[in-house]
Parts: C-alpha cells; structure tokens; sequence
C-alpha cells in the first residue's frame, strides 16, 4: 500500500481541501455508490452483483464507529445500450438484491459518459467504479475502503495484469508516460477500482476517455490518495471494446488535454470567509454528447 501526495502545490493544492473520512465520519451517514458501465454483459452480471453484495455486506454488518463505518451501499448498473438480454437480467436480479439499481441509457455512449450517468444518479456520498467484465474482484473494494481514513480517495493498481501480453505492454508503457507527462506516480491510471467523494467527481473536467485519467484528475482537485495492488481476473464473458486503435492513439492525444487542464486552474480566494474555492469553467473537452 503507497500514499500519494503530490509536492508541487500548484497541482494538488487547487480549491477546497476535501474532507477527510475522519473528520467527516460523525456528520453524514456513509453511503457508497458502487458505479458500474455495462454494455452487453448479460452473462456476468448475476455473478458481479452477488460478489460486490457479497463484498460490502459484512462492511455494515461488522458495524464500525468511526472513519471505517459503513452504513449503505447501492451497485448502480449503467446499461450503456446493450443489445443482449442484460435488462432482462438486472430486472430480475433486483428482486435478490433491493441494493440493486439500473440505470439504461438509450443508446449506447461510451464507458465516460456512461460512468458520468453514474455519478448524477448515485445517491451516495462516496462513488466506487468497477469494470463490468469480471476482471475486477469486488471484494477489493473492502480493503480501499478501509485503507481510506487519512486519505480522499484510495486507487487500486493490477499487481498481476490477466490480459493478453500486447495490452500489457500498452498499458505499461502508457504508464510510465502518463507519469512523465503530469509528474505523478499513479502506478496504474486505467485500473478502475478506486473509492472517491461523489462531491469530488461531480466537478470533475470529463470528455470521451476521461475515465482513463480519474486517478490523475483527482490531484488535480487536491485530493490525497492511497494506491493499494488488487487483484485482476480473467476475462470470462463477452469481448473487450477496446483495441490499440480506440485506446492508444486517443489516450495519447487525450493526455497532452489533460497536461493542459492540469496547469490551467482557475481559483480565486473569498476575503470574507478566509476560504479557497476553486471556480472551474468549462473547457473544451467537455462532453457534448448529451445523457439519455
């Protein structure tokens, strides 16, 4: 397990300072939204809702005082227009499982827009992201979530990609890059596991592949994060969307994006109440396409 914390002020130090868990934990029930995009995954979906009910379940049972306290959770399932029998499936999980919501779009949308869907509909506090294909093992998200009091946001990183070895040179490489362009150490941007305020991603700048730099944008909001290896699994169901087209060459060109974003806060200081806001304006790479 790795904390984070960026030493150039100018990059982590924008606006509000989020609120620690620990100093939060007595204000507001703590209730996580567990966001997941899903496009024609019918198969895998009884088994990925059971394991993330099965994950969080004991979190509130177990009844914790304090920074570790969980008292809600809801798995929202964004269908990103599936074409398969996945409405058909979550219909009929719900009446299994009440923490189940379902969120269909009407077309699909991509997994950013889909994963922004996500956070305007969660009715948590706090937002997790997994993948819908299985690769991610739900019960990791106990462990960030305990890794969370001190921190803003806890980021899990592939310790033992299961991918073919040309994605796992990509991803590598895409890596390191991204770690020299924005001078961090995010030891893995594209793993989606991560626990972060939903206050925190509701400002975030998002565009078609944002959800590839979620990591890197939360030091942009001043977040302090901690990095923890978790598990990855096999692909057992359905076919990857991705290819080095859709993801190398765009991600590349979405990087030097948010390298820009990252130099080109706009904050001010309110003289009255003493207190840093960050004022954020809308940039251009602000999705325009709209959420059904």
């Amino acid at each position: 397990m790795t904390s984070f914390r960026p030493d150039r002020p100018h990059r982590a130090d924008i606006g509000t300072r989020p609120t620690r868990r620990n100093e939060d934990a007595d204000r507001a029930p703590a209730f996580l939204s567990v966001i997941v995009p899903a496009k024609d995954e019918a198969t895998g979906l009884p088994r990925l809702v059971a394991e993330i009910a099965d994950a969080l379940r004991p979190l509130i049972v177990r009844g914790d005082e304090g920074p570790n306290r969980l008292d809600a959770f809801e798995i929202v399932i964004v269908d990103d227009g599936s074409t398969d029998d996945s409405p058909q499936v979550l219909d009929s999980l719900r009446l299994e499982y009440p923490e189940l919501r379902t969120i269909r779009l009407a077309h699909n949308v991509g997994q950013s827009t889909a994963t922004v869907a996500g956070f305007q509909q969660a009715r948590g506090n706090w937002v997790a992201n997994l993948d819908a294909d299985l690769q991610n093992d739900p019960s990791d998200l106990a462990r960030l979530w305990d890794a969370l009091p001190g921190h803003d946001a806890a980021l899990g990183w592939r310790m033992k990609r299961r991918d073919v070895w040309s994605k796992r040179v990509i991803s590598k490489v895409a890596n390191r890059v991204r770690n020299v362009v924005l001078a961090q150490s995010i030891r893995d941007t594209g793993c989606s596991v991560r626990i972060y305020p939903r206050s925190i991603a509701l400002r975030l700048p998002v565009f078609h592949g944002f959800h590839r730099f979620i990591g890197p944008l939360l030091i942009r909001e001043g977040c302090r994060i901690v990095q923890l290896p978790v598990n990855h699994r096999p692909r057992q169901h359905g076919r990857s969307h991705y290819n080095i087209w859709n993801r190398s060459l765009k991600v590349f060109m979405d990087l030097f994006g948010v390298a820009w974003l990252m130099r080109r806060p706009v904050r001010f200081e309110l003289h009255d109440e003493g207190s840093m806001l960050m004022h954020q304006a809308p940039h251009a790479f602000q999705s325009a396409r709209k959420v059904s």
